[in-house]
């Protein structure tokens, strides 16, 4: 599982790449292995509102529907349109290319309040059933 070093992370399995006073937002490749191959995406418009905890957008894969929940608050300045016709490119590239949303954040602090890339790889890995030998 790649879990990149340059991200934050929630525990809805989202990554937040911040630049500045914005922050970049996609789902995590475990997000992905979770659901499945992503086939259809619901995406906010720019200039909509992010709310921490309320979802924002939902992403339907093979598997299930699933809501995509803000993990911080802010102005939508950017949305990766890209994706409504080609929702499969979360699934190959979710850490570039497969990015969602650009966000003026509203609370900078809300963003340290979110997992480092050792605390995501710890809390997945509790999540994970045991494996037997």
């Amino acid at each position: 599982m790649d879990v990149p070093k340059d991200c934050l992370y929630s525990r809805d399995h989202l990554w937040i790449r911040t630049e500045g006073n914005q922050a970049v937002i996609g789902v995590t490749e475990k997000f992905m292995e979770e659901t499945g191959e992503a086939i259809f995406l619901d995406l906010p418009e720019i200039d909509d509102s992010l709310s921490v905890a309320a979802p924002f957008g939902i992403i339907e894969s093979n598997r299930t529907v699933s809501d995509l929940t803000a993990p911080l608050t802010g102005e939508i300045v950017d949305v990766n349109f890209d994706l409504i016709k080609s929702p499969d490119v979360i699934n190959e590239d979710p850490y570039g290319d497969g990015w969602l949303v650009r966000v003026e954040m509203d609370d900078f602090e809300q963003a340290e309040l979110l997992m480092t890339p050792e605390d995501y790889e710890d809390y997945v890995v509790d999540l994970s059933p045991e494996e037997e030998e």
